[in-house]
């Protein structure tokens, strides 16, 4: 994954006024921690911003341009109004060039599995370390033609190169099960039915 580059500025005002102004200048506050640094907080262009996460999704990777010097950054957090959907504050945390980090990567399902089935993603992200610039935007499972009662658990998925599982091997992650039909559902209420009955004659 790249780096999207973004020009940012130092933020000197805190509160939540401050915040609210920044926001209506159609910036956004940010604060950058790490390395047993002092936090740093910015205030970064708003669409530009905006853009770089949903291209970089939940771990996006920033080049932050501060006052002429640069920092390479994932995202942390990202807070959103419920209402508006816009962004409101984004949390970041400083990483080198060829560090390892600890991250949760989506997991995205491609493929169909066989007919008459449900493919039930049991773990949405999976816990990985990785190169700080190479973390992947998400792991595929491919359930192309798998048959009901196939499993993928976390040691079947493929990392990329470099990656290292810290989810558990055995945790399941995607399980493909028997699509119930219509017909089988109507002979289970007809087998319950008589169970059913039975229990309130005997009241």
């Amino acid at each position: 994954m790249s780096a999207e580059k973004i020009t940012a500025e130092v933020r000197t005002e805190f509160g939540k006024g401050a915040a609210r102004r920044v926001r209506r200048d159609g910036k956004i506050p940010a604060v950058v921690y790490g390395h047993g640094n002092d936090p740093v907080h910015l205030t970064l262009p708003g669409h530009v911003t905006m853009m770089a996460l949903r291209h970089g999704g939940a771990n996006a990777q920033l080049e932050l341009d501060i006052d002429g010097e640069t920092k390479l950054a994932l995202v942390k957090d990202v807070q959103v109004d419920p209402i508006r959907r816009a962004i409101e504050h984004v949390d970041l945390f400083e990483v080198k060039r060829g560090e390892k980090v600890a991250v949760d990567v989506p997991v995205h399902v491609v493929g169909e599995a066989a007919k008459e089935t449900l493919v039930v993603t049991d773990l949405a992200a999976l816990h990985i370390e990785a190169e700080a610039t190479h973390v992947p935007e998400a792991i595929e499972v491919d359930v192309t033609g798998a048959e009901a009662g196939t499993q993928f658990h976390a040691s079947d998925l493929t990392l990329p190169q470099g990656a290292t599982l810290i989810t558990g091997c055995d945790v399941l992650v995607v399980n493909v099960i028997a699509q119930v039909t219509a017909a089988a559902h109507e002979a289970d209420l007809t087998e319950a039915s008589p169970a059913a009955e039975e229990a309130t004659d005997s009241e």
